[in-house]
C-alpha cells in the first residue's frame, strides 16, 4: 500500500486480437487488493482506445498484456499513442509470453518494465508502485 490520501490509478489493457484475458484480470485483481483504482479495458483493445481511456481515467501507468506474440508492435504503439496525444508522463508497462531476447527492443521503445511468466507478484506490484509514485512526484504541486 501507498502513504499518499488517494490511492493510485492505473489502467490494464489487452491490445490486439488477443482473447487470453486470465493474466491481466489476475494482475488488476492484484493492483486492485493492493489499494490501486483499476481500470480494465477489456480484450482487443486498440493501442489508441487504450491511450484514449488511460487520459480520460486520469491514469498513473498503464499495464499492457499479450500472449499472441505481436507485443513488439503493440506495446511501442500505445507508447506512440501517448505521443501522439502529448502525454509523456504516463508509464507504459508490459508483460504476457515475451521471448527473453525482445526486452531490450520493448525497453528501447519505452516500455518501462517488462514481465515475463513466473515473475514474482510483489515485483509487479513495486514496479506499478513505482511508476505511480514518479507519476505522483510530478504533479504533485
Amino acid at each position: 500500500m501507498h502513504n499518499n490520501d488517494s490511492p493510485f490509478r492505473v489502467l490494464i489493457g489487452k491490445p490486439g486480437l488477443d482473447g487470453h484475458d486470465r493474466g491481466a484480470k489476475f494482475i488488476a485483481r492484484a493492483l486492485r487488493d493492493d489499494g490501486f483504482e483499476v481500470i480494465y479495458t477489456g480484450i482487443r483493445r486498440t493501442p489508441e482506445e487504450i491511450v484514449a481511456a488511460a487520459i480520460q481515467e486520469d491514469v498513473a501507468a498503464i499495464g499492457l498484456s499479450s500472449l499472441s506474440g505481436a507485443h513488439l508492435r503493440l506495446f511501442p504503439a500505445v507508447v506512440e499513442a501517448l505521443r501522439k496525444a502529448g502525454v509523456n508522463d504516463i508509464a507504459v508497462l508490459g508483460g504476457g509470453v515475451i521471448p527473453e531476447e525482445d526486452i531490450r527492443q520493448l525497453k528501447e521503445a519505452g516500455i518501462a518494465e517488462v514481465f515475463t511468466p513466473g515473475t514474482p507478484l510483489e515485483v509487479i506490484l513495486e514496479a506499478f508502485r513505482n511508476a505511480c509514485r514518479q507519476h505522483r512526484e510530478i504533479h504533485q504541486p
